[in-house]
């Protein structure tokens, strides 16, 4: 995460943004995230993500830099999506107007049963256009008395764990069934 003003091209190149695998601009402010997933890219980040929330923005910039433009707006429909997933898939999100998605798949299984589960990302065969951008994986029961969890940003050397939670872009929707298929674990798992 970067403090600061995330459109200084100095405060991004100290943070290294030149070696990132992907880079997320959340922020409030919609310019202020198109411009700052610009510069992350033009820096020489691998991929760039930006939160938009007005779709006319969306429309605008999803041929560009930014490689994924994600609408909270267009959020509702990943939630119908997911109903219609096969495999364990907990949220899917529709990005470039139906043509792309990006899903959250849940890892089971052990290493015998899935091609997933104790592999590193570099190990899984995934189809070209498919990007693991996250992992989110649940701690130990905090103090509070709540599951505690945390977002590992997906590198190369990633290991993917039973449980984890799986953030995947799938940039042609034609290939969401060989990634559904890569997640499912084989029928002796119990």
């Amino acid at each position: 995460m970067l403090a600061g003003d995330v459109t200084d091209e100095e405060l991004l190149d100290a943070e290294n943004v030149a070696s990132m695998d992907v880079y997320c601009a959340v922020t409030n402010d919609d310019e202020t995230n198109i411009m700052s997933a610009l510069l992350a890219k033009r820096r020489g980040a691998s991929k760039v993500i930006a939160l938009i929330n007005r779709s006319s923005y969306v429309n605008l910039l999803q041929a560009g830099e930014i490689d994924i433009a994600i609408s909270p707006a267009q959020a509702t429909i990943g939630t119908l999506l997911a109903h219609v997933r096969r495999g364990d898939c907990a949220v899917v999100h529709s990005l470039r107007r139906g043509a792309a998605e990006a899903l959250e798949l849940v890892a089971h299984g052990d290493p015998r049963s899935s091609r997933v589960v104790g592999r590193r990302i570099e190990q899984l065969d995934l189809p070209k256009g498919v990007t693991i951008g996250a992992i989110v994986r649940r701690r130990a029961a905090s103090a509070k008395g709540g599951d505690d969890f945390e977002v590992i940003i997906a590198h190369h050397d990633t290991l993917i764990e039973s449980d984890d939670h799986v953030i995947v872009f799938v940039v042609n929707k034609r290939m969401v069934p060989m990634v559904e298929k890569l997640f499912q674990v084989d029928v002796a798992f119990v």
